[in-house]
């Protein structure tokens, strides 16, 4: 059993459009759990809601948490920094990260960015756009631009690869 499908039985009892949206909201599943969910015939455990249903709750649901996200990792960064073992944790977060991709940062910018978060593969989303973001100082509004758009991008590439697998699926 997947994941979506996992979450999907746990919820059961919640309407399609709201697990939808909680779904996406996950930082393990984002859209790229939610939309094949959505998306799939209720024969196979899916909701089987028109695409643009699907894609719109997904792209929603995966935005709902970037807002907190961006405005508080710095805060509770300085926060976690009070003890000896956050700060430690931080300067080598922030030393690692820097040092194996700054390079692209500074060359692309928000455009680093947004192609990290379009990209639909595990451990590249929003959630992990937002902690990008944070650790290359970017600023909120181009985060926030990028990150949106990054997701825009995600769900339409999941959304084709969720109908060509379908119609896969339907073949046989």
């Amino acid at each position: 059993m997947t994941v979506s499908a996992t979450i999907a039985a746990l919820i059961s009892w919640i309407p399609d459009w709201a697990a939808t949206i909680i779904i996406s909201m996950l930082p393990v599943a984002e859209l790229r759990g939610a939309i094949p969910l959505a998306l799939a015939p209720a024969e196979v455990g899916g909701y089987g809601m028109a695409v643009p249903e699907a894609y719109f709750l997904a792209v929603i649901g995966n935005m709902i948490p970037v807002i907190p996200l961006l405005l508080f990792l710095g805060p509770v960064s300085d926060f976690l920094r009070r003890w000896k073992i956050g700060d430690i944790f931080f300067n080598w977060l922030f030393t690692r990260t820097h040092h194996k991709h700054n390079a692209r940062f500074e060359k692309y910018g928000t455009l680093a960015l947004t192609l990290f978060v379009a990209v639909p593969l595990p451990v590249t989303g929003a959630w992990t756009g937002c902690a990008a973001a944070f650790v290359f100082g970017i600023e909120f509004r181009h985060a926030l631009l990028a990150i949106f758009t990054g997701v825009l991008i995600a769900g339409i590439v999941v959304t084709a690869l969720t109908l060509a697998g379908i119609g896969i699926f339907e073949l046989f």
